[in-house]
């Protein structure tokens, strides 16, 4: 990342330019393994949907510009919940989502 910083148009978090891109990227994001839920051998426990797509909302309002998730995170729950917490915002204040691939299951 370049050390670069700035305010976010939209908080006071502070943001970083992501590595040679045009991105900028608040500092903190939004980590999503945990709203996965129970329903996979890594979970951590079970998760009320309606809390989580809450917590999103709230990390967004607060200026997080970025949310971490992936397919095996609940075997696709969380990008299910991440979903269904952003489908409602304007495209323009949507934050990044950043997710993986690569896992495979039967």
């Amino acid at each position: 990342m370049s050390a670069e910083s700035s305010s976010s148009s939209n908080s006071s978090l502070s943001t970083r330019r992501l590595g040679s891109t045009d991105m900028r990227i608040t500092r903190v994001g939004f980590g999503a393994w945990a709203i996965g839920g129970a329903g996979w051998s890594f979970g951590w426990g079970s998760q009320d949907d309606q809390d989580s797509v809450t917590a999103i909302r709230h990390a967004v309002e607060r200026g997080i510009n970025w949310i971490d998730t992936a397919a095996v995170y609940g075997l696709g729950h969380s990008e299910e919940v991440v979903a269904r917490a952003l489908e409602d915002l304007p495209a323009a204040d949507r934050p990044y989502v950043f997710t993986k691939c690569g896992l495979v299951w039967d």
